[in-house]
């Protein structure tokens, strides 16, 4: 999605790939936690039973040997859209179902249109009765379900549906939820009824959001990730309930691309391939395990033995 060699270029279970993280040493790390553990990039957030009072001597007092230092230049370079789509697949002989991942980049989570685009995502996808998963699941009963998911993000973001369906239904569920994010910004864009609900739910989840020390943490760190003001979450509902079809509607073209999307099947290949081909989005390309151009069969590179017999995962 971002490219090699770009910031964010890294496998979405923050692990790395097998060949990286063998090729790790000691100095590295050490190099790694000198140039960015300190204290003039870092940010203490406290929530408990305590005061400012109470609680910062004892921060000073603990942290008095953590000494400022330099720090580089971060550059994190802005990625153009693909031009058009592109197809990806991923062998596993076998498999019982096919996961479909399709997904571009998003504007960054700091944006004028954000609270539009939560809702937006969240009827497009993000609850069960979204339009995404209505269709898969209620209407056609090929996924137990299918989902849109935003990741948050200083800069571009993650932007993708994901569905596994039964594997004979591979290329019809592709071309549903092409359907699906094309319809939203066009012949068919969000509803009066659907942005109400949505913005309802959405409002009063609000009720909820804090009720552990974890949950209020989590929110000061976001305001400090992504720079916002000090009162975002305290105006957070008004801006919530304010989203109209309207706000809506435009925060649609602004995050969805269809015709812009990478898609990235995981299943049998025998099975599936002809199909993906037949939907003209363009070349299928071939991926082993690791996201790398090429045919190798996942199955062999992941088999492991149980109970004396062969098996793949």
């Amino acid at each position: 999605m971002y490219g090699e060699g770009h910031p964010y270029s890294a496998p979405l279970t923050g692990t790395g790939t097998e060949a990286a993280t063998a090729q790790l040493t000691v100095s590295e790390l050490q190099d790694f936690h000198q140039t960015w553990f300190k204290p003039n990039n870092a940010t203490l957030i406290v929530v408990g039973d305590t005061t400012a009072e109470e609680i910062l001597p004892r921060i000073r007092a603990a942290f008095a040997g953590w000494n400022r230092g330099s720090l580089p230049a971060r550059e994190v370079p802005t990625v153009p859209l693909r031009a058009g789509t592109s197809v990806y697949l991923l062998d596993k002989p076998g498999a019982e179902q096919s996961v479909i991942f399709a997904a571009h980049l998003a504007p960054p989570k700091a944006n004028r249109d954000e609270r539009g685009i939560e809702i937006l995502n969240a009827l497009l996808g993000g609850k069960f009765t979204s339009r995404l998963n209505l269709n898969l699941r209620e209407n056609k009963h090929w996924t137990y379900g299918a989902r849109t998911e935003l990741l948050d993000a200083r800069h571009q973001r993650l932007f993708f549906a994901v569905a596994p369906v039964q594997t004979d239904k591979t290329a019809d569920a592709i071309r549903e939820i092409r359907q699906e994010l094309t319809a939203v910004i066009g012949p068919r864009p969000p509803e009066a009824t659907e942005v109400a609900e949505t913005v309802k739910q959405t409002a009063l989840e609000l009720a909820g959001r804090w009720e552990t020390r974890d949950a209020v943490a989590g929110s000061l760190a976001e305001l400090v990730r992504f720079d916002f003001p000090d009162n975002y979450f305290a105006t957070y509902a008004t801006s919530v309930q304010t989203q109209t079809v309207d706000t809506v509607t435009r925060a649609a073209r602004v995050l969805v691309q269809p015709d812009r999307l990478v898609w990235v099947v995981v299943g049998d290949r025998a099975k599936i391939e002809t199909g993906l081909r037949e939907l003209g989005y363009g070349p299928v390309e071939l991926l082993d395990a690791d996201g790398a151009p090429g045919a190798r069969v996942v199955s062999e590179r992941l088999r492991v033995q149980s109970g004396g017999e062969w098996s793949s995962r």
